[in-house]
């Protein structure tokens, strides 16, 4: 992570530690806390994040002289600091002096102080305190040596990411004049000759609060946007402070994975260094599947470079219904996958388990029975095994797959009351074909719409139900140069003001994909359609169908076999040079039709109509990545991900089991296993099959991180047994 920016941790190893809240406990507890932090391997811990109250008694009024001392007792013992501003939620006596700076929910109700965000983020009161608070502490720690990186705010969005109090409605107005310029411009994209809702003065513009019908989409959509962005301005008001007064020192907010109410793409380019949060459940057998999908993300917000895991839960959580612990070697191999797609350490929420307060039941590092606590002795395991995997800090997971995230389409396609199902959900999307990759052995990336996707042999854009030009003209060049495009349903549907473009979906797509959506045709709840390729494979296609018109020279690749839609044309594909006019068999099997347009290269566009069962997915996606010259396991198992990452010379290849049986797996032979350390463990427990393959048997929840010398393409490793379900 060191030398990825001008301006990133202070850290020279892998991360490990966790948030560390020593305002809850005495200094006799701080010292044993830092002894038993080197014990387990400790090397960072977050803090002060929710101290502001305990730093500002009163207006003005600091009191240093405790957390002064805590990080004198941290740096003595080698720890570094990941250094809240303390601005995540508001001390009392500022709330109670400015009750207006509270947020308001969509039903005009004021939310009360008692928990933590209490605060509008549109508030002129909170932000002028926010930057004299954050100045304060840059200007006191900013210098000191045990200072690795600044950690604003909290989880932005987390319980408050909008507002509809009378300030962000003026924010809101304010946003909304620099976007269109004018109340012209506002009506002609609002489109508010649809039920009279034309305005004449800016002041009439309200937030969409609770009203007696379906609200104007545009206006949902602008708000959506308004609101990520207002959060936006204040994270960056932090910035500008700390880069004032500290311009060397790196700056992170902490992330919530895929979070549909902020567009990290904005948030992580104005930061050093991008830091998620995750919580799979582990009472959720396939919870690492979606968990893979969110690292892909956090990588790919800033191009790829190494980011950092800063919380994860050590065993149960406290904010579920049922908060199960995680199971004896849960936590090891959760953290090893976060460092396999790109996470250079592994931290944790929290390190010493809180005796009261709301997250008093949360699971901590060192837990409520200290040193013989289960949760203590595996991290500090895993502690001592992290060191192991110095060399592969810094390098880079190799992925030739990217999944599109657009946060318009996402936003559109679910803030509107008046659509044509409620059921199509954009994220259960993107978490099923990323799952039909990852089950095919293929870690995944994300982009923008717009790109660039360089470097990537398929993308795929499960919806994109707002497009522009300049994106239809990014995915037509990303075919052109001989890419594999795979679109899902309600694409292309209306441009950045919600108007549905000239001629219907897909738009701006049209030429690229060679169809014609005539109408959306969505299941009906309870009820699935069926699905048939050619060649005999049928398949369930709940939720969502529609009712296609092909061009000529668009291949059909698949044909709804059920309901109003029986015969039509499902699934599609186009190739790039599919400009002869020449229209091929409708159904001549998806092998044969794969076979007819992949074998001289050439890109292809390939339509989904529908929303697939998984095991559609699967079928469809083998031949995508068989069309882009890709590899694709045989027998699919959802278990076993296989991540590489690569510097200048080696590949870590990272193969992790996360079931509870026993996976054989095939692996190149003379690999050097990292986790056996200098015993080459990995060596014993093979048994060669071949000169140059060989077996590995991963125990329940096993891993294996396999050094090799750095190939063209990274090693693709397979099951090597049948194994049981």
């Amino acid at each position: 992570m060191a030398g990825d920016s001008p301006r990133g941790i202070r850290l020279d190893a892998l991360a490990y530690g966790g948030d560390y809240n020593p305002d809850q406990w005495s200094e006799e507890v701080w010292l044993e806390d830092a002894r038993l932090m080197r014990e387990a391997g400790v090397n960072l811990v977050s803090l002060p994040v929710f101290s502001w109250p305990q730093l500002e008694v009163a207006p003005g009024v600091y009191e240093w002289g405790w957390l002064d001392r805590v990080l004198e007792i941290l740096t003595e013992a080698g720890i570094r600091i990941d250094l809240a501003t303390a601005t995540a939620t508001p001390p009392s006596w500022l709330v109670r002096s400015h009750p207006e700076m509270l947020p308001w929910n969509e039903d005009g109700q004021r939310l009360e102080f008692g928990s933590r965000q209490a605060y509008c983020p549109s508030s002129p009161v909170w932000r002028e305190h926010v930057a004299r608070m954050t100045r304060a502490m840059a200007e006191r720690y900013g210098e000191h040596p045990g200072l690795a990186l600044w950690h604003i705010s909290n989880e932005y969005g987390d319980h408050v990411s909008r507002c509809w109090c009378p300030e962000s409605a003026a924010h809101f107005r304010r946003w909304l004049e620099a976007r269109y310029g004018d109340l012209d411009g506002l009506n002609e994209a609002w489109g508010v000759d649809v039920w009279g809702q034309r305005y004449t003065a800016w002041e009439h513009i309200e937030p969409p609060r609770r009203s007696t019908g379906p609200v104007n989409p545009t206006q949902l959509l602008d708000f959506e946007r308004f609101s990520s962005d207002a959060l936006l301005e204040l994270f960056q008001l932090e910035i500008d402070v700390l880069r004032e007064v500290t311009p060397e020192i790196g700056v992170t907010t902490n992330f919530m994975s895929i979070l549909r109410d902020l567009n990290y793409w904005d948030f992580a380019a104005v930061e050093d260094l991008v830091t998620d949060d995750a919580y799979p459940d582990p009472a959720d057998p396939r919870a690492h599947v979606p968990a893979a999908l969110n690292y892909g993300y956090m990588r790919s917000l800033k191009g790829g470079r190494p980011w950092l895991l800063l919380e994860q839960a050590p065993s149960g959580v406290s904010w579920r219904d049922v908060n199960v612990p995680k199971a004896p070697g849960q936590y090891r191999i959760g953290s090893l996958q976060a460092i396999a797609h790109g996470s250079d350490g592994a931290m944790c929420f929290q390190w010493r388990q809180a005796k009261y307060g709301q997250e008093k039941f949360h699971s901590a590092m060192l837990g409520h029975r200290g040193e013989a606590s289960r949760s203590f002795r595996e991290a500090k395991a895993f502690g001592a095994e992290l060191r192991r995997l110095e060399p592969v800090r810094g390098s880079r997971v190799r992925s030739r797959v990217a999944l599109v995230v657009d946060h318009d389409s996402w936003w559109g396609s679910s803030a509107a009351e008046s659509l044509p199902s409620q059921r199509l959900n954009w994220l259960a999307q993107a978490r099923a074909w990323h799952a039909a990759l990852h089950a095919l052995g293929h870690p995944v990336d994300t982009v923008r719409a717009s790109g660039p996707f360089d470097g990537y042999d398929v993308l795929v854009v499960p919806n994109l139900y707002v497009t522009d030009a300049s994106q239809a003209a990014a995915l037509e060049a990303f075919v052109a140069r001989g890419g594999q495009l795979v679109v899902g349903p309600f694409s292309g549907v209306v441009d950045a003001t919600e108007k549905v473009h000239d001629g219907g979906a897909p738009g701006p797509l049209r030429g690229l994909l060679g169809v014609e959506v005539d109408e959306p045709w969505p299941v009906a709840d309870g009820l699935s359609e069926q699905v048939a390729f050619a060649a005999g494979d049928a398949f369930d296609a709940p939720v969502w169908g529609e009712w296609l018109e092909v061009h000529e020279g668009t291949e059909v690749l698949a044909r709804y076999a059920s309901g109003e839609l029986d015969g039509r044309a499902a699934i599609t594909v186009r190739r790039s040079s599919s400009d002869d006019g020449a229209y091929r068999d409708p159904s001549p099997g998806l092998d044969t039709a794969l076979r007819a347009y992949s074998t001289d290269g050439d890109g292809a566009a390939w339509y989904v109509s529908c929303v697939l069962e998984e095991a559609g997915l699967v079928a469809l996606f083998r031949e995508v990545l068989g069309a882009a010259g890709l590899p694709a396991r045989e027998r699919v198992d959802l278990d076993l991900e296989v991540v590489t990452r690569s510097d200048e010379t080696t590949d870590y290849t990272f193969v992790l089991n996360h079931s509870r049986r026993e996976l054989v797996v095939d692996v190149p032979a003379g690999a050097h296993d990292l986790l056996a350390g200098d015993g080459g463990g990995l060596d014993t427990a093979l048994r060669a099959d071949s000169t140059d393959r060989a077996a590995l048997t991963l125990p329940r929840f096993g891993a294996a991180v396999l050094a090799t010398p750095r190939a063209e393409q990274p090693p693709f490793i397979t099951l090597s047994t049948p194994t049981e379900n």
